[in-house]
C-alpha cells in the first residue's frame, strides 16, 4: 500500500525554522520526483520545491535561499528545511510522489498534509 506521512509541522515565530519530514511507504523515493507543495489560506496549492531521482533540486522563488530540500533514500524519507520562515509561509504543507519513469506514468502520490502556522 502507498503511503506518504508528513510530520513536524507546527508554529514558528518570523524568523524561526521547521523541519518538515515526509515518509514513504510501497514504493522507492529513488524512482521518483518527490516534491512539497503548499496551500495558504484561500490560495491555490503551490509547489514549494522538488528533488529528481538523479537529486536535482529546484524551488520556488519565494523559498530560494531559505528552504532547502533533501532526501535519505536508505529511509526512504524526504524532508524540508525552513529557515527564516515568514507569515506569508503559512499554509497546509503536501509530500508529493511523481512517478518519473515510463512504468510509473500516472503515478501521483500525496500525503494528507501538514500544518505549517508562521506568527508573531
Amino acid at each position: 500500500q502507498v503511503r506518504l506521512v508528513e510530520s513536524g509541522g507546527g508554529s514558528a515565530l518570523p524568523g524561526g525554522s521547521l523541519r518538515l519530514s515526509c515518509t514513504a511507504s510501497g514504493f522507492n523515493i529513488s524512482t521518483y520526483m518527490m516534491r512539497w507543495h503548499r496551500q495558504p489560506p484561500g490560495k491555490e496549492r503551490q509547489l514549494v520545491a522538488g528533488v529528481s531521482p538523479l537529486g536535482f533540486t529546484n524551488y520556488a522563488e519565494s523559498v530560494k535561499g531559505r528552504f532547502t530540500i533533501s532526501r535519505d533514500i536508505a529511509k526512504n524519507m524526504v524532508f524540508l528545511q525552513m529557515n527564516s520562515l515568514r507569515p506569508e509561509d503559512t499554509a497546509v504543507y503536501y509530500c508529493n510522489g511523481l512517478g518519473a519513469t515510463r512504468a510509473q506514468v500516472g503515478n501521483d502520490y500525496w500525503g494528507q498534509g501538514t500544518q505549517v502556522t508562521v506568527s508573531s
